[in-house]
């Protein structure tokens, strides 16, 4: 199918209204039936060819481009969005973009799988710590183009070899574990690719069948699914059902339901696991003896740190970062588990102060948003209340808050909410450690991070390129990558930006257990199929030009991300001079 035949519905055409209103919950019948339906099917799902893949991901590619426009338009309805305006952007970037982009690139790994026996990668280094470095963006020169000196790097495990890198990714394709299992996905209610990626993650790296139970805060984008997906539900290897907490508790302890996949709060994967909260709850952790005896993946938040390095920034660069850092704190109302939520800044050290101002001087730009998620004003007044160090930016309307800012929290305090609870909420708050010596600074900023903050799903460094120049500093700095046990390590600029590449992993870093989960376990997206991933590096320069599309500032950044969304089916050259030219112009 060509490009040129997607050509989106205006805006006047469309009517939001008619959409934004949840289906109805599902029956238990209807449940039933459809689990039956999918068990029935996974073997021959398990044991389809590569071109009969490859032709599946292509009818979920073109029927999610079909139906892009009304998603996000519904989307930017539900969340009080101007339709048209420069936040419509956020729709385009967090629902058809990663998904849309994520079926391209299986779609090629496929290709690669038949043609050449394996996935494709790129340049394969070693970290200072001697682990092996994946290379896994850019995917393209197109990718080098519209992100330039943008890379991605994934972190392997120390015991993966050049060898065992070769043998084990793409596994299923090369020693399928299993002969045919349904996963239930529960899907986020924040932003809609979530729930879509993770399903092509199982469906595609792991071949398994996939049943997607929305979220009720965003269930109003069940039916586009529906619609997307329809070659995929007719064969009975995907389902949507809609429901609460009652149907998601029949659905993971339903006997033919073999593992579950969870993206939200560590407090619902614990109920799921361990039951209610309570002594009983605590008393089979204590066993060990969860509830739930089947596998169970998840991504489940984060208190996410910005760590500032000190270093010699100009006025321009500081204003530059700041604004990065406001981007990824408004973004979505701050309802993001990569939202920036924690600024780790060096003590006695002047720019500390000056980032600060900065951040708050572009919120005061930024509209207030609707706090759309549910239980975000009682969030927002449990961590605000009885407070001093609180600066309030911007007159919300009703139903909005404001941005917010704590200062003046103590790195020693154990019982700072702050460190251990998410905000979920448009909240930023800033604790100072270590000194103005980065070398200094950076030890205590990594060892404050991965032993006083709750999460280990992701984490932005911003660094200067003059201070890296000293190989002193260049050592300490690539150490603390190394060492900061996050999922994600972002440089100079958001973490979101790797999920919505879909070519890297996304998910928390290794080794929590289910008795204390923390930002979850397993790794999604991930195009390439690599197994046993430590963690994944996004690098970027200080200041870049044109101005990234997700800066509050951006004029055109709905022309520029969907005109992206629209190149992404084949990244096709001949809608990069349109990216360029509506980017240039924000």
């Amino acid at each position: 199918m060509k490009t040129a035949n997607y050509q989106f519905n205006s805006y006047s055409s469309y009517n939001s209204d008619a959409v934004v209103k949840a289906p109805a919950e599902s029956s238990q019948s209807y449940i039933s039936q459809t689990v039956a339906k999918l068990k029935a099917s996974a073997n021959n799902f398990a044991n389809l060819t590569i071109d009969q893949r490859i032709e599946l991901a292509g009818s979920m590619q073109r029927g999610l481009l079909q139906v892009a426009e009304r998603s996000v338009q519904a989307g930017c309805k539900a969340k009080g969005i101007t339709i048209g305006s420069p936040a419509e952007a956020e729709e385009w970037a967090t629902n058809p973009w990663g998904s849309v982009r994520q079926l391209r690139l299986i779609i090629e790994s496929l290709r690669a799988i038949k043609s050449k026996g394996n996935t494709p990668i790129g340049k394969v280094t070693k970290t200072v710590a001697g682990n092996l470095a994946v290379n896994v963006f850019p995917n393209n020169a197109i990718d080098g183009m519209l992100f330039k000196e943008v890379t991605v790097d994934v972190y392997m495990q120390p015991q993966v070899t050049e060898k065992s890198l070769e043998t084990d990714r793409a596994s299923f394709y090369k020693k399928p574990a299993h002969q045919g299992k349904v996963v239930l996905v529960l899907g986020a209610g924040n932003i809609g690719a979530i729930g879509v990626m993770d399903v092509l993650t199982k469906m595609f790296n792991e071949g398994k069948v996939c049943l997607l139970k929305m979220n009720p805060v965003n269930a109003y984008l069940g039916p586009f699914l529906e619609e997307a997906f329809k070659e995929a539900i007719n064969r009975h290897y995907f389902a949507v059902v809609y429901g609460g907490v009652e149907v998601g508790r029949h659905l993971v302890y339903h006997p033919d339901i073999d593992e579950v996949h969870l993206t939200g709060s560590d407090k619902t994967h614990d109920q799921i696991v361990w039951g209610p909260p309570g002594t009983e709850q605590q008393e089979r952790k204590e066993r060990k003896e969860p509830l739930l005896k089947k596998t169970i993946t998840s991504e489940l938040g984060n208190v996410s740190p910005v760590i500032v390095v000190p270093g010699p920034y100009s006025e321009k660069e500081i204003a530059f970062q700041a604004e990065a850092v406001a981007a990824v704190m408004t973004m979505n109302a701050s309802f993001f588990c990569n939202a920036a939520k924690m600024m780790v800044m060096p003590k006695g050290w002047a720019g500390s102060n000056q980032f600060m101002r900065a951040i708050q001087r572009i919120c005061e730009s930024v509209e207030p948003r609707q706090a759309y998620y549910p239980g975000a004003q009682d969030r927002w007044q449990a961590l605000t209340q009885g407070r001093t160090n609180v600066i309030r930016v911007g007159k919300p309307q009703s139903g909005a808050l404001p941005w917010t800012f704590i200062s003046g929290l103590d790195a020693q305090d154990e019982n700072e909410i702050l460190f251990h609870e998410e905000p979920f909420c448009s909240v930023l708050s800033e604790v100072l450690v270590g000194s103005q010596n980065p070398i200094e600074f950076l030890e205590k900023a990594v060892e404050f991070c991965n032993s006083k903050l709750w999460g280990t799903l992701n984490a932005t460094i911003i660094v200067h390129p003059k201070s890296l120049k000293d190989p002193v500093v260049k050592a300490a700095f690539e150490q603390a990558i190394c060492k900061l046990e996050y999922g994600t390590v972002a440089v100079n600029t958001f973490p979101g930006l790797s999920f919505v590449h879909a070519s890297p992993p996304w998910g928390a870093y290794p080794g929590s257990t289910l008795e204390n989960i923390q930002s979850g376990t397993g790794f999604v997206h991930n195009t390439a199929m690599l197994e046993s991933i430590e963690k994944v590096v996004i690098r970027a320069p200080l200041t870049v030009f044109p101005k990234p599309g997700w800066f509050p500032s951006h004029k055109t950044a709905q022309i520029t991300t969907r005109r992206i969304v629209e190149m992404e089916e084949k990244a096709s050259w001949a809608r990069v001079p349109g990216i360029i030219w509506a980017a240039m112009r924000g």
